[in-house]
């Protein structure tokens, strides 16, 4: 069973009829690219899920730019992609695994454990000589209907807080947030997607394009535990909850401290956009969390 991360190879070694494969593939600038990307090729076997249509919910008010759908209505959506009970699922995109991890945090919240992220993405696949389905795919392809055993919603395996958590620990904190957008945009020094620049008070920024070697591929896990380690200080994981722009990046960092062993951190889904929506929450600049 592989749980955080999966290397091109071993995915290759499995048999294909036991594992569920899906395309994550996004461009946040261009938001059919990945699926144009996946129309033209993929590893065989990949199914395409689109972090706009099937990962978020656009019909909820609130709850930033990517907002989660229901977890009974995501339960629902992966069954009809033929995700089995038990069944092992990798998933993989092209953009460092920030796409792939949202959908490995989302499978998780459902109760599903055999999930992982191919790590390299894409490009590590390639890099390692394996082959490509570039034949056009089947007009229904991802919704093949139920697995003989289908998937049951079962209890989640991660922790969420909504908003009113992160205001009521600005009063009384008992963890700390942890932003994984770009250091410019935490210092409120530019801010290319929301109306306002800034970052919530009291929270850490770690970057999530720290977790890569220049391969692209995760670093060690005792290298990673270490640098979060530098960041947090002796808080344990459960003290932590991951922020970013839209809840998507910070499921990167969420897997990371996973891989490294740091587990029982949590996810704030609304996440920056859905903080600064509303100007009476406040806003914290500069490099002082």
């Amino acid at each position: 069973m592989y749980t955080t991360l999966i290397q091109p190879a071993e995915l290759a070694a499995l048999d294909p009829g036991s594992v569920r494969i899906f395309d994550a593939r996004h461009d946040l600038a261009q938001p059919e690219a990945g699926r144009e990307a996946w129309t033209r090729s993929r590893i065989p076997g990949a199914v395409f899920l689109h972090a706009d249509d099937d990962l978020a919910d656009h019909s909820i008010q609130g709850g930033g730019r990517h907002p989660l759908p229901d977890r009974g209505a995501f339960h629902r959506r992966m069954v009809e992609a033929g995700v089995g009970e038990g069944q092992q699922v990798v998933v993989y995109d092209a953009q460092g695994g920030m796409m792939a991890s949202r959908l490995w945090w989302m499978l998780r919240w459902i109760g599903h454990r055999p999930v992982a992220v191919l790590d390299g993405g894409l490009q590590a696949w390639q890099e390692a000589g394996l082959p490509l389905d570039d034949s056009p795919p089947a007009p229904d392809a991802g919704r093949e209907g139920p697995a003989a055993a289908p998937l049951r919603l079962g209890e989640s395996l991660v922790g969420k807080v909504d908003v009113n958590d992160v205001v009521g620990n600005l009063e009384r904190p008992k963890w700390v947030v942890l932003d994984a957008r770009g250091a410019p945009r935490y210092r409120g020094e530019v801010e290319p997607m929301d109306p306002v620049a800034g970052h919530i008070p009291g929270a850490l920024n770690r970057p999530q394009t720290l977790n890569l070697q220049e391969n692209g591929r995760f670093k060690p896990a005792d290298r990673l535990r270490e640098e979060f380690r530098q960041v947090l200080g002796d808080r344990a994981a459960e003290q932590v909850v991951h922020q970013c722009g839209s809840g998507i990046s910070a499921c990167h960092n969420l897997l990371a401290m996973e891989h490294a062993g740091l587990v029982g951190s949590r996810l704030y889904p609304g996440s920056w956009s859905e903080w600064c929506s509303d100007p009476s929450r406040p806003v914290s600049r500069g490099d002082t969390p």
